[in-house]
């Protein structure tokens, strides 16, 4: 085995394959934290807003906050690591995800629960950024692909870990769902040792300069949008002062937003980025998968758990085809991608999985067979493990190493933002039609129907008479259908967006698109018998 050699350039980094595995261990842990600390509250969600006393548009917001602060600073975390150590940026990002864990563990109300899941939000964005800048800094293009299973691998397992964790811990009566949030600590500290002793990566020392003024316009647009669509229909009318209001608020932030960031010296979003084709439809398809990925698979444990009846722990055994779909498509898809160097073939088979998924998810109703909601599931797991990471690499391909952590933040600030306007728009259309099929089961017993919605506290469907039980189950599973087949038609977008992307073959090395380019040709030329040794990876 060779020894690899001291790093040449802070974006270019020459490890062998053990010291990558090395460097990676602490941050897959981190991702670890970061996935088990948000999956493992997924099943507990129905329990905990039950007891907070808290109804469907704080349940929706209970995951919009974390997902917004999450897009509003991921970035700004991203801007960081071009300009400061990445290592100290992802300790101090996992370290604000703790304690935005612990104070959630300690809320009384759904409104202090809210605020402190925009904490984790906080931690969540610099995790999700950095995760991706730091492979990307240590590892070629041509060889990201089957580290990035490895990352896929990990996600699986917390999001399978996580809601079967959580169930056992709301159903444990001297545990308590509190201990939902507590239980990622240790894993938390585990990590940042790992981190300290294994991450060792070139530190880029330069002027920080963030765009504040652009990061607080973004996030105000989107938040006014967002309470818009959460609110319009209940509060207020679609059509209503209130609606006009936030709506052109939302536009006139949006526009200042945009002129800032022209102006910028250093933009969050640098409008630069959208002049490269595959990165403006990357986004676009990002923008599509996140509301999928966060807007419709989040009502599942509550699909389960009031349709079905099911308890938290059941919940979260019932997603598992998801769960090991996304963790066969991620693992298997990634070494393929690094032995081929070809992505473009999976990200359209992906898209198409994806919206055949959410399509079928469509006929969802509370008697749907099992067996059809597994297929239904596996369908969309294997759909996300094979379109979310490599969205984040076909990116990653085309900028320079200086561009690593811009463009990477880029693709996942907008598939956040599509999860933050996914969740709070098919929260909606949840309340409403829940609402509407709740008036329409109770009036056929003859109950009056008037006071029927989701405003109040959500139902515990053991508590009811069996023939109210019945409406409400049924009404829930007919919402879940309904949600599904809103986002039937983004995955579709997604599709469209990556069949006109242009694929251009990994690179072998960290370094300028167009000068690898050249390197390729030469090696091709010459025979091929140089370009692994570039990477600096061995087996």
């Amino acid at each position: 085995m060779t020894q690899a050699t001291a790093p040449t350039r802070a974006t270019a980094v020459d490890m062998t394959h053990r010291q990558i595995l090395e460097a990676l261990s602490g941050l897959l842990l981190g991702m670890f934290v970061a996935i088990l600390s948000g999956t493992v509250v997924s099943n507990a969600l129905p329990r905990i807003i039950t007891e907070l006393q808290g109804g469907q548009s704080a349940y929706t917001w209970v995951v919009t906050s974390t997902l917004l602060a999450t897009t509003a600073t991921t970035p700004i975390w991203g801007k960081l690591s071009d300009l400061t150590s990445k290592k100290i940026l992802i300790q101090l990002s996992l370290t604000i995800f703790v304690l935005g864990s612990v104070l959630a563990g300690l809320s009384q109300s759904t409104g202090q629960l809210i605020a402190c899941r925009v904490v984790q939000g906080v931690g969540a964005g610099g995790l999700t950024a950095l995760a991706q800048v730091i492979m990307a800094t240590m590892i070629a293009p041509r060889e990201r692909g089957r580290y990035s299973g490895y990352l896929g691998a990990v996600m699986a397992v917390g999001t399978i870990g996580g809601p079967l964790i959580g169930g056992v811990i709301v159903d444990t009566s001297w545990l308590g769902w509190r201990w939902c949030f507590y239980v990622g600590v240790p894993f938390a500290i585990a990590a940042l040792v790992v981190l300290q002793k294994t991450l060792h990566l070139p530190v880029v020392r330069r002027q920080v300069k963030i765009d504040w003024w652009g990061a607080t316009l973004i996030t105000a647009a989107v938040s006014l949008l967002l309470i818009w669509v959460t609110l319009a229909g209940d509060k207020y009318d679609w059509i209503s002062w209130q609606s006009a209001v936030l709506v052109v608020g939302a536009l006139l932030l949006g526009t200042f937003a945009i002129r800032v960031e022209h102006r910028a010296s250093e933009p969050m979003i640098p409008p630069r980025l959208f002049r490269n084709r595959t990165i403006t439809l990357a986004v676009v398809a990002s923008v599509a998968v996140g509301v999928g990925m966060f807007g419709a698979s989040v009502f599942l444990g509550q699909y389960f758990q009031i349709s079905r009846g099911e308890s938290p722990t059941m919940s979260g055994l019932m997603t598992l085809p998801m769960i090991l779909g996304l963790l066969i498509a991620s693992t298997v898809v990634g070494r393929i991608i690094t032995n081929t160097g070809r992505w473009k073939r999976y990200l359209v088979t992906g898209s198409a999985l994806l919206t055949v998924g959410f399509a079928t998810m469509g006929t969802l109703r509370a008697d749907t067979p099992y067996w059809q909601v597994s297929i239904f599931m596996a369908l969309i797991g294997l759909g996300l493990g094979m379109t979310m990471q490599n969205l984040v690499l076909a990116v990653q391909n085309t900028v320079g190493p200086h561009e690593l952590g811009a463009a990477s933040s880029v693709v996942a600030f907008f598939r956040s933002l599509g999860g933050a306007i996914g969740v709070s728009a098919l929260g909606a259309i949840l309340s409403h039609k829940v609402r509407d099929y709740l008036a329409e089961g109770l009036a056929g017993l003859g109950i009056d129907a008037s006071g029927a919605g989701t405003g109040g506290t959500l139902p515990d469907v053991h508590t009811l008479p069996a023939p109210i039980r019945a409406v409400v189950e049924s009404a829930y599973g007919h919402g879940a259908g309904d949600i599904f087949l809103a986002a039937a038609p983004f995955g579709l977008i997604a599709l469209i967006a990556v069949i006109f992307i242009k694929e251009v073959p990994l690179r072998l090395r960290n370094s300028d698109p167009i000068a690898d380019q050249v390197d390729q040709e030469s090696t091709v030329a010459a025979g091929g018998g140089a370009a692994v040794v570039r990477t600096g990876i061995r087996d």
